[in-house]
């Protein structure tokens, strides 16, 4: 059969005239499979374009609701920041009210720094943003942090509450308030003396302001000591009680006299440039049952 003769006639139908074809059967069949073949693999082909499509379509859609995943996510991210920075804020509030009510009286010694908030740093974790579980796991971990820091920080808040109650008068007494206008040229702590270039521990702050600045008392107290020595020059101190002194020197002239009872914002004196002294400012100390703290943990404004 596949050696048989066939014999093809086409025929015409507007002159009537014909045309013979001979072919052996087995290419007929080589004929037949090809087209076979071809409509099979553009049967294949039209079934694999229109999955393209639908995996393409799908891939768009994915990509879409994945973007918005990673803003929504992004969103999350910073309102947590916020409250982040929110009860960052509250911790060091607090740090401060319970320093001033004696409550963490060891913080502030000699030598020691302000320390800094529990909660660790988010802007570093948010990155990177492509990889959404990990960052999810992250949000959830500092969402954790966030709700134990704010029980620790209403737990802490009781207690201050608790010792206000039971000494009214205990803020009132306590600094609180910047003693004059001006800005800080040195801070608290150990520092290169302006004087010899040695390393020496400054008890205090410096606060730079022009002559005749006038120098309010930080809380309220009774002015112990109104002198005048080489070191500090004019200086006043005062005594608020509970164990918190406060002294006020370089001072180019008094407004109060000891044994006066002042309250905190009252005007004491005035910034001046006497003393071993560099040029006009205030030299503001505090002292906590004798020991020098540093006075910007207690300065509220």
């Amino acid at each position: 059969m596949l050696t048989d003769k066939y014999k093809i006639v086409i025929f015409r139908d507007t002159d009537g005239g014909c045309h013979n074809f001979c072919c052996r059967g087995w290419l007929l069949l080589t004929v037949l499979f090809i087209f076979l073949g071809l409509a099979a693999g553009n049967v294949y082909l039209f079934k694999i374009c229109s999955s393209a499509r639908h995996y393409q379509h799908e891939l768009t859609h994915f990509r879409k609701e994945n973007q918005e995943q990673k803003i929504q996510i992004i969103s999350f991210a910073n309102k947590i920041k916020q409250m982040s920075d929110s009860v960052t804020t509250l911790q060091e509030f607090n740090t401060k009210i319970r320093v001033m009510v004696n409550l963490d009286q060891n913080q502030d010694q000699i030598g020691t720094s302000i320390g800094g908030p529990r909660t660790e740093n988010l802007e570093d974790d948010f990155l990177p943003l492509y990889r959404n579980e990990r960052l999810a796991r992250r949000l959830h971990n500092f969402l954790d942090q966030l709700n134990t820091d704010t029980k620790l920080e209403e737990i802490r808040q009781q207690e201050i509450i608790q010792t206000i109650q039971t000494n009214t008068n205990i803020l009132a007494s306590t600094p609180s308030i910047w003693p004059t206008k001006g800005w800080v040229t040195s801070d608290f702590g150990y520092r290169t003396s302006p004087f010899t270039g040695h390393r020496e521990f400054h008890k205090g702050l410096d606060i730079s302001a022009p002559s005749g600045t006038p120098v309010y008392a930080t809380a309220a107290g009774k002015i112990v000591l109104v002198t005048q020595t080489h070191g500090y020059g004019k200086n006043i101190i005062v005594d608020h009680g509970n164990g918190i002194m406060t002294r006020y020197a370089h001072l180019s002239k008094y407004a109060a006299q000891k044994n006066q009872t002042v309250k905190r914002g009252e005007l004491i004196a005035y910034v001046g440039n006497t003393g071993r002294s560099t040029g006009p400012h205030l030299h503001y100390e505090v002292k906590l049952n004798g020991i020098p703290v540093n006075p910007q943990r207690y300065i509220l404004e």
